[in-house]
């Protein structure tokens, strides 16, 4: 490692009476990759910004390349070498590769493309880039986007680069190729942050590791010195069991059928193609796929909020105790009110949290009664009712709030998914559609959410869960099916299969291609 590129002293930046980043300093070397990690709320997002210009400290000073740097903008930061790679990527869809990496750079207004193509050429030769220049950002997969995203920062000149979360919706492969090159630039003498809370990721990756919590530091450590345990104690305060169990349900029977379901969209797209499986109670069936694979045309198919082509979907009741056989009966094509109108208990917490799961303007009594308001048959919504369980939901699930009557879209993004999962929970569900439920969370929230999944689990509800972290799909889910591009790639045991099939799987590789895919 060379010496620092970038360092923060007392670097203080406050958002009304909430103190984001308390007086942090932080070190950053050239010719390292350090990860930083820290619950939500922690000031990880904050502090980058501060770097790249998005935000100005209330106090403190930044100092680049051993002199104080003020930052005031994404310019500035850009002027000073420092670029970020943003989780949710800012292109242009229609326009190539080449086109994207040169929008907005200041210049003649004719562009000399001969000379930009061959400059773009030798950055992707020197990392190791895997690119086409002239393809349309429409045609191109996650990972290209994401390689256009990195090249756009370093053609402007980056050499401090910060990735916010940057395999989120990435194969494993694609995940391994994304490290190989940022090992190539470390090794070029860039400087680089990562944001993540993969801590197998961090682990295997980084070469330091800083953490930060409620805003503070609590310092950095050499990655060769940590593990799981340590950094999860470093950004908790207190140890934490990490395990994730899969506990074994007996007497499982079939409570979900698919059949052939697909989806068009309005403009002639078909997101989701022929998909046909089954979900029986007491497991957790795991959903894997890159991202835009049909996940969410899929949940809103089953639970009627989007109308479907062709297939069917059947749910069969508990009718063990009656001595005959289940019950079919059809619920694709009607809406959540007539699949409740049914005597069927279906929830869905769908990844958007605070747009489609809860109204970010209401409290939390409110955004229980939306889900709860026709138990009351008389022409007066039961707030009572709604504000007590709101208060159940806080004592159980640890949701820190002031109170009941607290807006969500004050809370963190943590506590925010436990009032969505905890009021479609309290439903009583037999059949429970998450996607998505732990995106964005840290450690220790993340793991609530297991557990609250294995709990409905260990009552008999049959779970849909759509998931990203390849690893938490392997410990929590009792199947996995694999979607690629709207069609089931393949179901696997998840005892008895490998984060490697899956990715083959979500690449629609076969076996014999494993060659091609590492080559």
């Amino acid at each position: 490692m060379d010496k620092p590129a970038v360092i923060t002293r007392e670097l203080t930046k406050t958002f009304d009476r909430v103190v984001a980043v308390d007086k942090v300093d932080f070190e950053l070397r050239r010719g390292e990759i350090l990860a930083l990690m820290g619950e939500n709320g922690s000031g990880k997002t904050t502090l980058m910004n501060m770097l790249s210009g998005i935000y100005f400290p209330d106090s403190g000073y930044i100092e680049v390349d051993g002199k104080k740097a003020n930052i005031r903008s994404p310019k500035d930061a850009f002027d000073l070498g420092i670029g970020m790679v943003h989780q949710h990527f800012k292109l242009v869809d229609v326009l190539s590769a080449t086109d994207n990496i040169l929008l907005g750079l200041p210049g003649k207004a004719i562009l000399d493309r001969k000379n930009s193509a061959r400059q773009i050429a030798e950055i992707t030769k020197r990392y190791g880039f895997r690119l086409d220049p002239e393809k349309k950002v429409y045609d191109m997969s996650v990972s290209e986007k994401q390689t256009v995203e990195i090249m756009k920062v370093l053609y402007r000149g980056a050499d401090i680069l910060i990735l916010d979360e940057p395999t989120a919706v990435l194969t494993p492969q694609e995940s391994e190729r994304l490290f190989a090159t940022l090992r190539n630039m470390r090794n070029d003498g860039k400087a680089i942050v990562i944001i993540t809370h993969k801590l197998h990721e961090v682990l295997a990756l980084s070469d330091r590791v800083h953490v930060l919590r409620k805003g503070l530091s609590t310092g950095s450590i050499t990655t060769s010195e940590a593990d799981k345990n340590k950094l999860t104690e470093m950004m908790v305060g207190q140890a934490v069991n990490l395990s994730i169990t899969r506990p074994y349900v007996e007497n499982k029977q079939r409570r979900l059928a698919v059949d052939n379901l697909s989806v068009r969209t309005p403009d002639g797209v078909r997101p989701l193609q022929n998909v046909s499986f089954t979900l029986q109670s007491g497991e957790i069936l795991g959903v894997a796929g890159v991202s835009g694979s049909g996940q969410k045309e899929l949940c809103e198919a089953l639970a009627g909020l989007c109308k479907a082509e062709n297939g069917s979907v059947t749910f069969f009741p508990n009718n063990e105790t009656l001595g005959k056989p289940p019950e079919a009966i059809p619920i694709l094509g009607k809406s959540p009110q007539e699949i409740g109108e049914l005597g069927i208990s279906m929830a869905f917490v769908p990844e958007d949290r605070l747009g489609m799961g809860l109204v970010a303007g209401m409290d939390m009594t409110d955004n229980v009664l939306l889900r709860h308001y026709k138990r009351n048959k008389g022409p007066i919504a039961d707030r009572k009712f709604s504000r007590n369980l709101a208060q159940r939901l806080i004592d159980k699930l640890k949701i820190a709030t002031p109170g009941v009557h607290t807006v969500v879209r004050r809370l963190s993004g943590g506590n925010v998914q436990k009032v969505l999962l905890g009021r479609e929970i309290a439903s009583v569900p037999k059949v429970l559609i998450v996607a998505y439920p732990a995106r964005g969370l840290d450690i220790h929230s993340s793991h609530t959410i297991y557990d609250l999944l294995n709990e409905q689990k260990r009552k008999g509800v049959a779970v849909l869960f759509i998931g990203e972290d390849l690893d938490v799909l392997l410990e929590l889910s009792d199947r996995i099916m694999v979607l690629c591009g709207g069609k089931v790639s393949g179901t696997v045991d998840a005892a008895a299969t490998s984060k490697e099939e899956i990715g083959l799987l979500m690449a629609q590789f076969r076996e014999d291609d494993k060659r091609s895919v590492n080559a």
